[in-house]
Parts: C-alpha cells; structure tokens; sequence
C-alpha cells in the first residue's frame, strides 16, 4: 500500500512517488501545514489551485479541540475538513516539547497541561498512535521527545527514549492503511544523531522522519546534522524533514537527500504581513509605506492568483484596514512560492540538471530567512 518509487536522481537529491491510500505523491514535496484540520485563511479549493498535494494537521490540537473521537466518528481527517488528497499528523511530541514549563516526561510517557484550560492529560506512546489512528491521516507518526539541541547529555536520554518510543509505537499500531514513520532526534550531536539514524532505520518502517531540528541551532548545524544522517538512511524510503520551510532550507535539504517537507512559516508570515521574494527584494514587509503606490504584483515571476491579480498597494491598503483577505491572499502567494519552488526543482532532478541550478536559486533567495522592506 505504501510504495517509494526514485524515479530520479542528481547528486544526493532524489525526485520520487510515494503510493498512499489517498493518491501518489510525487517527492520532493512541501506541506502546507494545517494545524486544526484547517490551513489558516485558506480552503481546501484553495489548497488544490496552489497545487498542494500533501497537508499536516496536528495531534495535540486535535485531541484537545474538537476530540481524536468526534474526527473519528465524522468519517476521519479528510472527510471532516473537505480534503480528499494525503494528509499527515505529527506525534504531539513537538507541541508537549515546547510545553517546557507545564509537562512533566518519564519514560512512560508525558503528562501536561490544555495551553486551552488547563486540564492535565497524559500522552505515551500508546495513546499518540490511538489518537492518530481516530484521526485517520494517511502518513503518521511515531511518539517521539525533542529536546534542547545544544544539551547533549540530555540528547543522548531524549535520544534513546525516542527510540524506545517507537518501538512502542510500532506495536500499538493496528491500521495497516496509515504509513508510521520512525523519528531520528540527537540533537546536533554527530555520533548521537547517527546512532538514532541507524536505530530507526533498522525499524523497516515505510518512511523515516528528522525531527528535533529548527529549534534553535544554527543552520550551519542543522545542514551538518543532515549530511551525518541522510548517507545512513535506506534509499528505498521517503525521508521528512519536520517543521523547515525556507526557501533556503528546502533547497539545501533537497540537495541533502530529504525528500518531504511541512512548516508553519508561509501561513505564519502571511499573517505578520510578509512574503516570500526573490532577489532583489528578499522578503518583503507589505505594512511598510513604501508600498503605498507599488502598482507590481509582490513576485512578477509568480503565478498565483494573489500576483496575477492584485498589486502590492492593494495588499498594503488590506493590511492597514485589518482587511481579512490580506492574510489570504498572502497565505496563497507564500505556499505557492514554496510548492513552485519545490516542483521546479523536481523538474531539474528529472532532467539531470539540479546540481547545476542550486547556487542560482540560493542566489535568487537569499534573504527570505530575514525580514526585508
């Protein structure tokens, strides 16, 4: 049910298809990401115009708010919010992470407290997957504990916690139409983040995920740690990268071997006023005045409907009168940028062309890491 087909290679990047219950991937591929069974401002018309193909939605909210079972009982993830194509859910184990302050870990599991009410609840590894099988998403995965990246002592406990985790997690599973993915952690630890890799690939399970990375390290340690990794993984398996989505971090983690991507950025930048841009504009601030009277679309170069349509003064004029529509019409441009991105670099691992093509693009879009005017 769940096969990865390399269709293509250039150097270490990898164009594939991902067979999954709910329609063939092909890889690389970026996911939008849709916290609450919802990407934020969007429908999932929307979602289909931009040519997403893949989206995210989130265990630890979802459990929280509607219910694991009421999503269930509603016939699952896609029939509940309107999306018939694959759909993935993190573990929880990011969110009960940044919790720092209101959950406590043992090698049980975690018990913390709603951010909604307070209340105290408890995920093992046992309950993520329950959860996750009541959601019904297409690609799940293992629970898994991130940690500091610069604490290597507690890395390393982290580190086999998550491996222990897995293996639990694995024999909670009882679907066998949901591809579970194992998550390597260790931290920017060279030796830690190898012994992980080799653990979770050993696991044979039908994708293998990197989590724990973009949470504070450099990039310089996260391209480190993917170069440590990704030569220890199987080829015959999709590899995700959770939660980067730069348009830097996808070609530099393409260019590693990654094949899957999500990140909250896009959405999260549309909301804060901001898109995504090639040089010579890096990423633009629609609030700042000089847009006031700019009569170009935000990226002339792009096709979606918010650059094919309107100009940056109108966004600007949506931005300053609290006009909901800015932030869907940002949300548009940003995920669209990174989906064209995505396949346009696709296309050049297809024709052999890909390594020739990235210090252009990391050229082309530099400064969207950082905020321009």
């Amino acid at each position: 049910m769940f096969q990865f087909t390399i269709t293509a290679r250039n150097a270490r990047a990898r164009a594939g298809i991902f067979t999954t219950p709910h329609g063939d991937l092909q890889t690389p591929v970026f996911a939008p990401v849709g916290t609450q069974a919802t990407v934020k401002t969007l429908t999932p018309k929307h979602l289909k115009e931009i040519n997403a193909t893949l989206v995210l939605s989130n265990t630890y909210h979802l459990y929280l708010r509607p219910g694991d079972e009421l999503v269930r009982d509603m016939g699952g993830l896609h029939k509940f919010m309107g999306w018939p194509n694959p759909m993935l859910t993190d573990s929880g184990g990011f969110q009960v992470f940044s919790l720092s302050k209101t959950r406590v870990i043992d090698d049980d599991g975690v018990t913390f407290k709603s951010h909604i009410d307070g209340s105290t609840h408890r995920f093992t590894p046992e309950k993520s997957i329950a959860i996750q099988e009541n959601l019904g998403a297409d690609i799940i995965m293992a629970f898994d504990e991130c940690s500091d990246p610069n604490d290597k002592a507690y890395s390393a406990i982290a580190m086999e916690r998550t491996h222990r985790w897995a293996e639990r997690s694995l024999k909670a599973q009882t679907r066998t139409d949901q591809a579970l993915f194992g998550i390597i952690q260790g931290g920017v630890q060279a030796d830690l983040r190898s012994a992980s890799a080799k653990f979770i690939a050993s696991l044979n399970t039908p994708g293998i995920a990197i989590g724990g990375l973009s949470v504070g390290e450099t990039k310089e340690e996260m391209h480190a740690m993917l170069d440590v990794v990704t030569p220890l993984l199987p080829e015959n398996k999709p590899r995700y990268l959770m939660g980067v989505g730069t348009p830097e971090d996808l070609i530099n983690g393409i260019a590693r071997g990654i094949d899957i991507f999500d990140c909250v950025l896009p959405t999260r930048l549309a909301r804060h006023h901001s898109a995504f841009a090639p040089e010579p504009f890096g990423r633009l601030n629609l609030m700042n005045a000089t847009f006031a009277r700019d009569t170009r679309p935000i990226d002339e170069t792009c096709d979606c409907y918010t650059c094919q349509t309107f100009t940056r003064a109108y966004i600007r004029h949506l931005i300053i009168a609290k006009e909901l529509l800015a932030g869907t019409l940002l949300s548009i441009h940003n995920l669209r940028a990174l989906i064209r991105l995505v396949n346009e670099i696709r296309s050049t691992i297809m024709d052999g062309t890909f390594e020739s093509r990235v210090d252009g693009w990391l050229t082309a879009w530099h400064g969207n890491a950082a905020r321009k005017s």
